[in-house]
């Protein structure tokens, strides 16, 4: 399994809204980095409350997953425009759901994406892989929260896409 944030990325565009979205869009990016640096708090949170009973009590999620989820939520305010630029890309549909969302209030669609991401990686996560995913959280922590964000998105973008398996959603824009 690749790690939790891309998980979060996956868990996003995997939702039933996404579901819907039309093919080929890709995000700058900025969008996929405002996007990835908007989501990881989220994706933190969700980690440490699936891992919390398959971890160790001394694992980094359970000892200090929550405080690295407020640290790196500190950005959240800076990155939303381009996170929600990236969010509504996505989310654009034949059936006007696009419409809808991006006439919500910037309170009400941020709280919509947090409760998505957060439940996503609750659901989503294998409870066999919270030691891979805490050791790689640990391992992570250290950076800022920026680094982090870049580091998700060249790794979304390196990611082979499985012929096996039905084509990313979530597509970084080429150069």
């Amino acid at each position: 399994m690749r790690f939790a944030a891309i998980l979060a990325a996956a868990a996003l565009v995997s939702h039933p809204v996404m579901a819907q979205s039309e093919a080929n869009s890709c995000l700058t990016p900025k969008q996929a980095g405002s996007l990835a640096g908007y989501a990881l708090p989220s994706v933190i949170t969700g980690a440490t409350k699936r891992c919390a009973t398959a971890l160790p009590e001394k694992s980094y999620l359970r000892t200090d997953g929550s405080a690295l989820a407020k640290r790196y939520a500190t950005r959240k305010d800076e990155t939303w425009p381009a996170a929600k630029a990236a969010f509504l890309t996505m989310s654009k549909s034949k059936d006007g759901t696009d419409k809808f969302l991006s006439q919500l209030p910037d309170s009400s669609l941020r709280e919509m994406v947090d409760v998505v991401l957060e439940g996503m990686i609750v659901q989503e996560i294998a409870v066999n892989d919270c030691g891979k995913i805490d050791n790689i959280v640990r391992l992570l922590a250290p950076l800022p929260p920026g680094n982090t964000a870049e580091l998700v998105v060249l790794l979304v973008g390196m990611a082979p896409e499985s012929k096996a398996e039905k084509p990313s959603k979530l597509s970084i824009c080429k150069s």
